[in-house]
């Protein structure tokens, strides 16, 4: 085998999982984002760091986001938002949290390989990425990888699709964008 064999494999997946995206709850999640005063996102695991990564590229945006659990992160208050990304939408303190911030007044968004499930059903918003998580019987779509790997990888790019249509809306350009960058590396 060859780099270019498993190259193609996962790429073919990826585009197929996000083809089967709904562009009706794509459209949603762009407006729940963009009416947030401020947004928090939380994941755990190899979605964890795509779900940061999507926080660091809403503050590049300007918009005030943060990751759930940091020592640095405010108070959640109404008008704010959150965002799970949860392959299964069954993970206890996910379903704890999503209550919780419902409770201050703020609106909740979440990323799931399963749209019954519970937190699907609970949040304001969802978007539904037809990939395994780590219970695989939950989607329909089968995949070569390990794991929940086709998802953690949707979650990243449905992250910068959001970004570029954020992009699409507001004034902010790449340049712009490059100013909200770290600069004490």
């Amino acid at each position: 085998m060859s780099l270019n064999i498993y190259e193609q494999r996962i790429l073919k997946e990826v585009n197929e999982s996000l083809e089967m995206v709904s562009n009706e709850e794509f459209d949603d999640a762009l407006e729940l984002i963009s009416e947030a005063e401020k947004i928090f996102v939380l994941a755990l695991g190899r979605a964890g760091f795509a779900i940061k990564s999507f926080g660091m590229r809403l503050m590049h945006m300007g918009k005030e986001a943060y990751v759930v659990g940091e020592t640095i992160t405010p108070n959640f208050e109404a008008g704010d938002l959150l965002i799970i990304a949860s392959g299964s939408g069954e993970t206890k303190q996910f379903l704890q949290m999503a209550e919780k911030a419902q409770g201050f007044g703020g609106k909740v968004l979440t990323f799931t390989g399963n749209g019954n499930s519970t937190l699907a059903n609970l949040a304001d918003g969802k978007v539904v990425i037809p990939a395994p998580s780590k219970n695989v019987d939950e989607s329909d779509f089968i995949s070569v990888q390990p794991m929940a790997s086709l998802y953690e990888q949707s979650v990243l790019l449905l992250g910068d699709a959001i970004i570029l249509g954020l992009m699409e809306t507001s004034d902010k350009a790449n340049e712009e964008m490059f100013k909200k960058h770290s600069n004490l590396e």
